[in-house]
């Protein structure tokens, strides 16, 4: 079988992506590493990073994609059988773990990025809904309109994101019931 030209581009994209979560583990790249530090360390050329990814900031966005899709693997199964607090609890707890610190750190370098060029990271961005339209379709199973599911599913993960942006900037600084508060703010 021969393949396509995307296809190829495609596959070698993804086994590039690969070597790269395999390489940093749960971790990310830190942004003051290089393109070529990070070619070097999965043994690749930087070309080929930038070829595949454009640049670092765009090897970070894919590796946060597949990593959170990973996690929202997992999280979709808390979700399938629990409550949406019992699911606000599985977000918070994923997230919030502190081997995800740099990963947390990388998601809000690569989201401000994103705010000034969000055509550079459209997968990225594209990504970032996944957690509201999960939380929103548990908050319409358990009796709210979908208007106030999605209203509900946005103001808990913007606390989400709020209390782990302060996390990451000032860290021990966040309330020890977090997700009690958040849990509150959003009426559950």
């Amino acid at each position: 079988m021969i393949l396509s030209t995307s296809e190829r581009k495609g596959s070698a994209r993804e086994r590039l992506l690969a070597r790269l979560l395999d390489a940093f583990g749960e971790a990310l790249p830190p942004p003051e590493m290089s393109l070529r530090e990070v070619a070097a360390r999965i043994e690749t050329s930087h070309a080929l990073l930038r070829y595949h990814f454009g640049s670092l900031p765009g090897v970070l966005a894919a590796m946060l994609t597949a990593q959170r899709s990973r996690d929202n693997e997992a999280l979709l199964e808390a979700a399938q059988q629990g409550t949406f607090d019992d699911f606000v609890v599985a977000i918070w707890s994923t997230y919030t773990r502190p081997e995800q610190l740099s990963r947390a750190r990388g998601f809000f370098y690569v989201a401000g990025l994103a705010a000034y060029g969000p055509e550079d990271f459209r997968a990225f961005v594209e990504s970032i809904g996944d957690l509201t339209q999960m939380l929103s379709s548990l908050a319409e199973r358990e009796g709210l309109d979908a208007t106030e599911a999605r209203d509900t599913a946005a103001v808990t993960v913007a606390a989400i994101r709020g209390l782990l942006l302060q996390e990451v900037l000032a860290p021990g600084t966040r309330p020890e019931d977090a997700v009690a508060l958040i849990l509150r703010m959003s009426g559950s």
